[in-house]
C-alpha cells in the first residue's frame, strides 16, 4: 500500500488536472510519443503563442480526474498521452492539428470542448475552422459591404436624378 505522503501528492496532482479541465473552455487528449526535445519545445511554444499549453500526466490519474468530473474518456487513456488545454474552444485543437501534419507520431485522441466529450472527427472539423480574429475580420468585412453597396446606390440614384 502507498504512503499517505504518495497518496497525498497523488491526490494534489488529480485536484491540478480537474481545475485545469474546469477552467479550460477546450482540452484535448494526444499522443506525443516519439517526439523530439526540439520537437517538444516547438509544440509547447506554438500553443502558448494562442494561450494555450499542454502537459504530460499519468494516465491513471488523468482517468481519476476525468471520472470524478464525470467526463468518460478512459477508453482513450491508453499509451503514452498528454493533455492540451486552452481558454479558446479552438485554439488549442487547431494548433495541435497543424502540429501533426508534419509530426506523425502526434495524434489528437479526444477532446473536451465546453464539458462535451469530441471525437477525432469532431476534433478534426473544428480544426478548420478560422481562428477567432480571422472570425471577426470576416464578419466586419460582411458589416462593411452593406453600407457600401447603399453608398453606390444612393450616388447613383443622385446622378441619375441630376440628369433629370
Amino acid at each position: 500500500m502507498a504512503s499517505e505522503k504518495i497518496l497525498a501528492k497523488k491526490q494534489e496532482v488529480i485536484d491540478e488536472i480537474k481545475s485545469t479541465v474546469k477552467d479550460a473552455s477546450s482540452v484535448v487528449i494526444f499522443t506525443y510519443t516519439g517526439l523530439t526535445d526540439e520537437d517538444t519545445k516547438k509544440l509547447r511554444r506554438i500553443l502558448r503563442e494562442t494561450g494555450s499549453d499542454y502537459k504530460v500526466y499519468k494516465n491513471t490519474l488523468m482517468a481519476r480526474a476525468f471520472a470524478d468530473l464525470k467526463i468518460d474518456v478512459n477508453e482513450h487513456l491508453t499509451g503514452s498521452s498528454a493533455l492540451a488545454f486552452g481558454t479558446d474552444q479552438v485554439a488549442p485543437i487547431k494548433a495541435l492539428a497543424d502540429f501533426a501534419k508534419t509530426h506523425d507520431v502526434v495524434t489528437l485522441k479526444v477532446g473536451v470542448v465546453d464539458g462535451e466529450v469530441t471525437d477525432q472527427e469532431t476534433l478534426a472539423k473544428l480544426a478548420t475552422i478560422p481562428s477567432r480574429e480571422g472570425l471577426l475580420t470576416m464578419l466586419a468585412a460582411g458589416m462593411m459591404g452593406i453600407p457600401k453597396d447603399l453608398s453606390i446606390c444612393l450616388d447613383l440614384y443622385a446622378k441619375q436624378k441630376e440628369e433629370n
